[in-house]
Formats: structure tokens, sequence, C-alpha cells
């Protein structure tokens, strides 16, 4: 990344504010980027013009999910990212397109087996979306093939290669005897197959090996199988040669292969072939279960033994084997997929070496807050100083940790309250909430047991919480609480005062390493009201009729978004200047892209950061031309969402109504779910949310992808100008401090990105 000092870009633009950092000493570096001062321009004569009412004004929810997939594997092309980086991308890629199968597609299809042809908001019937998930997804996989293909001579170049099994030395087949004897050997089951002897269960996302043999002696054949341990690593590193430097793995697989004598003493292999299945692993939940947790409990059973979504085969199978395969797992042609590369793609994550430091990213250390040295490590006395923004992973998440240990130990503290959706196990947030509930504090903590594939986890933890003495509650049967809040309840000078931390995203401190979120820590009383209001919305199913200004959803979320959207309308009718910044996940939610096409069509200028799904389509003549949609994928995953309305002067301004949230803009999310909006009124926050974070999101060029109106994107470098370094919003935020988080004493300047697109 360059900051070169220079003369605001404003003076060459003629522009106010366009293109600069603003630093605290008054110097102004120069950054060149593209997206927001260039107008978005696409005349494809196939929606050149969408009539407000049409369905392909929106994008298909799961095509548009593909595509973000496709991002990520295209990111391991990417030249920028070191080679074990552009490795893990394609694993990403795998690991997510597990999940989308086994849950979105699980779902069309029981949809489709039940005769629904009721179109979703883009026209698609589940039928039609099955298809054509099917088409990308076929197109998908490949790629993630192409790109591993791609990958290994590059990392074999590095010293670092997935070994063929016929290439191996004598030394190394002994080896590997020895360790396949010792440590893959007693736990494996070969299985006959015969009428005596069904075909096993074979787990989702496990593999097997298929075999053909033939006995020796008499030519009996016989149909048999092994399932692949899963407790086994998916690659056996190979030891060093003497003075060499190379790291070398044999698959699983492999070994097997190689010692099939062993697991089939007297037969000979005719035909083999390797295998992964995915199953059905959406949940349905008795809506009047009398123990919501046991009910889980079975549920998680249930899943164990979902139906087959889809079949993975190596290519290499013979046809013979490869459709008795499909036969015993009652599993169509159509839903079977010949694998021309490494079968269960996700795995390759595991030769992710920590050896080749020069093949990661550089370390990172997330900075401690310099505010709280300032307070000699009193998170209550800075926040009562003044509220506090951290940016994860930039600021450590040790930080949330604190604020709860601080209060479990605090004499003064009363109570606690947590929302708990997914954390990790041995959990420092659960190990605080314990202690202070065996302490005597007042710990109530709403678990989310819908959390999917957390499930089983989450019963864990509130286990361990209701044996400490704390009240665990889990929420509502129809409607998960999703929202991110922690209220501490202190006693100060014979008053009762309330901190309070809304985050964007989970408190889960492993996550917090590499998803960007955003907590907020305030001690404002209306705030603290708020909250409290809405934990008693979640344990007592009463509705509050008073938030003063706090939205919650499905309840008022929804709403006050869409008031906002129309208050910047009205500002653009009266030529006053109009416009919103919005940073999320996911935006599909009908009401509100028919919304932000209004707000368009009225001349609002809308810049939308999407990380993943994006059902609207911008750029679209008489429809959208004033909306402009980037992707951000790159180091970190993008998490945090914020929302920013111009409020009649324009982003950004000191009218500037902002907003971060736990809410995706997704149906599900705005109405079966329990989330929050929460105002940011504090100054030195407003300012770094408006000119810090989301100014950097829009100034991205080195991780964006800009979303065209046919619903392709097109990677942002291609708006660089030759010979500049790109702008990498993730260098900038690793590189400089938060204007919240500065101490008295700072660590030099603070930089202020400026935008504004009027």
């Amino acid at each position: 990344m360059v900051v070169a000092s220079g003369p605001d870009r404003s003076a060459q633009t003629g522009r106010a504010g366009i293109g600069c950092i603003r630093p605290a000493s008054g110097r102004v570096p120069v950054i060149h980027a593209d997206f927001l001062n260039t107008p978005p321009s696409w005349t494809s004569p196939e929606t050149g013009h969408i009539p407000v009412d049409d369905t392909g004004r929106f994008i298909n929810r799961e095509l548009s999910w593909l595509s973000f997939n496709q991002r990520v594997v295209e990111e391991s092309n990417n030249p920028r990212h070191p080679l074990l980086e552009r490795l893990r991308f394609v694993a990403i890629s795998g690991s997510n397109l597990d999940e989308f199968y086994t849950v979105r597609v699980a779902g069309l299809r029981e949809l489709a087996s039940a005769g629904v042809t009721k179109p979703s908001v883009d026209g698609l019937t589940p039928a039609e979306q099955l298809r054509a998930i099917d088409r990308d997804c076929r197109k998908l996989m490949q790629g993630e093939q192409e790109s591993w293909a791609a990958l290994k001579p590059a990392l074999a170049a590095e010293g670092i290669s997935l070994v063929d099994p016929r290439l191996l030395s004598v030394e190394d087949r002994m080896w590997l005897d020895g360790e396949f004897m010792s440590a893959v050997f007693p736990v494996l089951s070969p299985l006959a197959i015969d009428p005596a002897h069904p075909f096993p269960f074979v787990p989702s996302k496990s593999l097997a090996m298929a075999l053909h043999l033939r006995r020796s002696g008499d030519d009996a054949e016989l149909s048999a199988l092994t399932i692949i341990p899963s407790q086994i690593d998916r690659f056996t590193r190979l030891p060093e040669s003497e003075g060499s430097s190379q790291i070398r793995f044999v698959a699983l697989e492999d070994m097997i292969s190689l010692f099939l004598d062993r697991i089939f003493p007297g037969y000979e292999v005719i035909g083999k072939g390797l295998f992964r299945v995915l199953r059905d692993s959406d949940i349905e939940i008795e809506e009047e279960a009398e123990d919501l947790v046991r009910e889980f409990e079975t549920a998680l059973k249930r899943r164990r033994r979902g139906e087959v979504i889809r079949l993975q085969v190596s290519s290499d199978t013979p046809p013979a084997l490869r459709d008795w395969i499909g036969r015993e797992l009652k599993v169509g042609p159509a839903d079977i997929v010949d694998v021309s590369g490494i079968v269960g793609v996700a795995d390759l994550e595991k030769l992710i070496v920590d050896d080749k430091p020069h093949l990661r990213w550089s370390p990172y250390t997330p900075r401690q807050p310099e505010r709280l040295r300032d307070f000699d490590n009193d998170i209550f006395a800075a926040i009562r100083n003044k509220d506090i923004l951290l940016h994860h992973p930039y600021e450590t998440f040790d930080s949330v940790v604190q604020f709860l240990r601080q209060a479990a130990r605090d004499p003064d503290v009363v109570a606690i309250k947590q929302t708990l959706y997914r954390t990790s196990s041995q959990s420092p947030i659960v190990e605080a909430l314990c202690e202070a509930a065996e302490l005597g504090k007042q710990v109530t903590a709403v678990v989310e047991l819908k959390a999917r594939f957390d499930e089983a986890a989450n019963i864990v933890q509130a286990r361990q919480l209701e044996r400490a003495g704390a009240q665990v509650v889990y929420g509502f049967i129809d409607w998960k609480t999703h929202a991110k809040i922690s209220c501490v309840v202190r006693r100060e000078q014979g008053k009762l005062v309330t901190y309070t931390h809304f985050g964007t995203g989970n408190y889960h401190p492993i996550t917090a390493k590499f998803y960007t979120d955003l907590s907020y820590f305030t001690a404002d009383t209306t705030l603290a009201r708020d909250a409290g209001r809405i934990f008693n919305f979640v344990t007592g199913y009463a509705e509050p009729r008073d938030l003063e200004k706090v939205a919650v959803s499905p309840l008022t979320l929804k709403s006050r978004l869409l008031e906002d959207l129309e208050a910047e309308i009205a500002h653009a009718r009266a030529r006053r200047p109009a416009q919103v910044w919005a940073k999320m996940n996911s935006l599909v939610e009908a009401d509100l892209v028919d919304a932000l096409y209004r707000a368009s069509q009225e001349g609002v200028k809308i810049d939308l950061v999407v990380r993943g799904i994006c059902g609207l389509r911008p750029g679209v003549p008489g429809l959208s031309e004033n909306i402009r949609v980037k992707s951000v994928i790159g180091r970190f995953l993008e998490h945090s969402r914020i929302v920013c309305f111009g409020a009649g002067e324009g982003l950004p301004g000191d009218a500037a109504r902002v907003y971060i949230s736990s809410a995706d803009w997704m149906d599900r999310n705005l109405n079966r779910r329990v989330e929050t909006l929460c105002p940011v009124e504090n100054k030195t926050v407003r300012r770094q949310i408006l000119n810090q974070v989301m100014a950097a999101n829009l100034r991205d060029e080195a991780n964006s992808w800009i979303l065209q109106p046919d619903g392709t994107y097109i990677h942002g470098s291609r708006s660089g100008v030759d010979g500049q370094e790109l702008f990498d919003c993730h260098e900038f935020f690793m590189r400089y401090p938060s204007l919240s988080g500065r101490g008295r004493a700072g660590t030099g300047d603070v930089p202020e990105l400026i935008e504004n697109r009027t």
C-alpha cells in the first residue's frame, strides 16, 4: 500500500473530499480509487431497462451465493496473496460448498420433492433453482480442481508436495509401512458387502473406499468397503531426507491403497474408487417441544443420518463400481459428481504448514487499545470516560473478554446479562460468566440452541453455565436470538450503572482473529435501558413497546431502516444532499431492495459493501443507476454490519445517522430473528465509523469485486492506475490505530479517509 503525502485530491477533481486521507497532523496523503470517482456504467441490452415490478430486478439468492464462492476460488489465483494463503482460499471454497449443499440444496430438494412450484422473488421455482445450482456448482467444483492443479507445481517449487505413491522410494515405503500398522490399521474396519453384511451407513463428509476384490486360489469375488477414519489426519508428513528441506505428504487414501493386502489378505484388487457423501444436515424442530434442549439433542442424532444430497466419486473409479456405490446409497446419476483431482477439497487446508513463513501472511498481533492503558486497564473507567469502538481483529478481542472477567471479579458488579449465539469450546466468555455466577452475581445467559452446526457446543456451554448457577434462557422456538449484547450492572456511589456492549459479531475469540467486526462499549443510560428491555423481551416474551434508541427485529428494525431510507428520499426531493452507505454480509430482503431502488430513482446516492449474497442489481438505467455495490474479500473475512444515512448533509457529515447492527438485510434476520440496530451518537466513534471503517472499505481496490447489473463481478484491481499500488483496506487497518482507541499520549498520526459522493 502506498500512502504518499500531497495536496488534497479535491483540488484536482473539484469535488469536495474525494480520494484523500486526513491524518491528525493535517498532512494529506493521496490515494487513488475509481470505485467512488467513476459512475457505474452498464448498457447490456438484456437488462438495460427493468420494470420496477419485474422479477428480473432480483438476483437469485442461491446463484448469488455461488458467485460469492466463485470469488473465493478466484482469490486462490491472486498473485498478491502468499502461496499457502492462496491454497487456503481453495479449501475455504470447498468447506463453504459442503455447507451450501447440506443446508440450502437440501431445503430446495425437499420443496421440489413436495411438489412446491411457488417461485422465489426472482421468479425461479425450486426445481428451476436446483437445475441452475447444479450447473453452476459443477463449474465451481471444476474451478476448485483447476486452482489446485495450478497450485501444486508452485508449491512443489517451494518444497511442498503431495507425493504420488508410485514415486515413493523404498525407504519411504518402509517408513509408511510402520506408520500404517501403528497409526492407521488399528482404526480401520474392512467391511465385506453381501446379503449378510449390508452396505453400511457412511456419515456426511466422510471419505470411503469401495473395492472389488478377487480371492486368490478360487477366484471368488468380493465387494467391500472401508470408511476412512476422520479421526486420522488426511495427509501424513514423510520424514525429511538428510540435508533436504523438502516437505512431503502422502494422502491417507493413498497410504491405505498401498497396504490393502494387510486389510484384505489373500485378495487382489480388481477395482477401487474413492467416494464422499454429503447428507441433508438441516434440522426440523417440533414447535411445541416440551424440553427444547432434549429436542435438539435428538435432532442432532437425526442429522447424522440425513438423506444423501450429493455423491462425489473419483473419476478413476470403474463404471461398474461407481454404479454400485450409487445404487447402495440410493443416489441417482444427476446427484453424482465425478472428481478429477482431490476428493474433499476442504481438507487441503491441512497442507498449510508453519515451516514456510514466507508463504503465509506475515504474523499480525492485534493492538491493545491505548485508552485502556490510560486507565490502568480498568475497562469500566475507560468506558465511563468516553464510549469506545473496537475494530476486530485489528484491535484485540481480549478487551471483550476482559470486560466480563473484570465484571466477574469486581465486588461492585451485581448482575451480568449476556447473549451467546456462537462461541468457542473452552470459551473464556463462558468461563467468566461461570466465575461470576459462582461468586454470587446474578448472571443471565441467553444461549441460542439453533446456531447452525454449533448446536451441540451450545448445549454443552448451557449445561456448564447452569451448573455454575447462572440463569440460562434458550430464547424463542420460532426466532433465533442473533443479537450481540452484553450488560454489566455495577453499584457506583449508591446507584446502579449499566455498561453495555453491542457487537456486530459473535462472542467467539477464535473467529475474532480473522473476522472483521465492531465492539461498541458505552455507559449511555438510554442504550442501557433499551438493552435491558431487549433482554426482558427474550427472557419474558413481553414485547418492548418503549424502546428509545435501539431498534430490534422482528419488531422495529426493518421499519427503522425503511423510515430512514424514506427520509433520504425526502432530502433528495428537496434537492438536499441524499446519501446512504451500508456494509453487510448479505442483502436479499425484497422490501429493502425495492426501497433502495426507489431511493435511487429519486436521486439518493447509495454505496453498498456486500461481502456475500446480493439480490440487488446496481447500475440499471431507470432503476438503480445511483447504486454501486462491491464485495471485499481478502486476508480477513468482512463481517461487520453498518448503515449510515446522510440526513440532508451527505456523507460523511455531522448530521449523519450512523448505526451498527447484528443483522444482515435478509428476510430471516429482519422477520424471524432477534437482532439489534444500535445508533452511534458519540462524535469520535461516529468519525471512526464514517471516516475510517466505511471510507476505507469503499476506497479499497486490492480486495474488491464490483457487482455488475447482470450479476457478474469484476475485480476492482482493473480500475487501478498503472504503476501505482492498489489501496488495501486490510493493510490500512493493520497499520493505523482507530480513533476511539487512542490514548492520551497517542502513537502518531491517526488517518481518516474522507469519502463523499454527491
